[in-house]
């Protein structure tokens, strides 16, 4: 009995790391123009300047860690259509990010993507060795200024 749990937490721990250190391969294509200022499945308009993607599977406002193999240049995209729809694609890019990758010359590359996690930072709360005070620039009312209280 006590070697079943063993065998069910290995198995657990194994399936957990596998699909933290997954990635996949696959070839990217990127969005032709004409489908600027066009809807994306998920409601925003598509801007071609964006940092986003289209997958057929992964939800809604997942964030892709990208890569080039072959310059090893990556980015990171915002998953925000569905496609690509022809079958040897795995991923359509925006136009600025399949520049970024530099895959605009020949149209389409061989990209491996992962899941992008932020990695929570802890940070400590430091107090100034004097007190501050915020004050507010007159001109630009976003503006903040640490001063000196003195």
């Amino acid at each position: 009995m006590v070697l079943r749990f063993y065998y069910t937490l290995a198995f657990y721990l194994i399936i957990c790391i596998t699909s933290l250190f997954s990635q996949e391969r696959g070839n990217a294509s990127y969005y032709h123009k004409k489908l600027h200022g066009r809807r994306t499945a998920s409601g925003p308009i598509y801007h071609k300047d964006s940092m986003t993607c289209a997958h057929r599977t992964l939800p809604f406002g997942t964030l892709l860690l990208v890569k080039n193999p072959q310059n090893n240049k990556q980015i990171v995209v915002k998953v925000t259509d569905r496609g690509p729809f022809r079958k040897k694609f795995t991923l359509d890019l925006s136009h600025k990010a399949a520049k970024e990758l530099d895959i605009i010359q020949k149209g389409y590359a061989t990209v491996e993507f992962s899941l992008y996690k932020k990695i929570p930072l802890l940070y400590e709360t430091l107090e100034a060795p004097f007190p501050l005070r915020f004050t507010r620039e007159k001109n630009n009312q976003d503006s903040y200024f640490v001063q000196n209280k003195d």
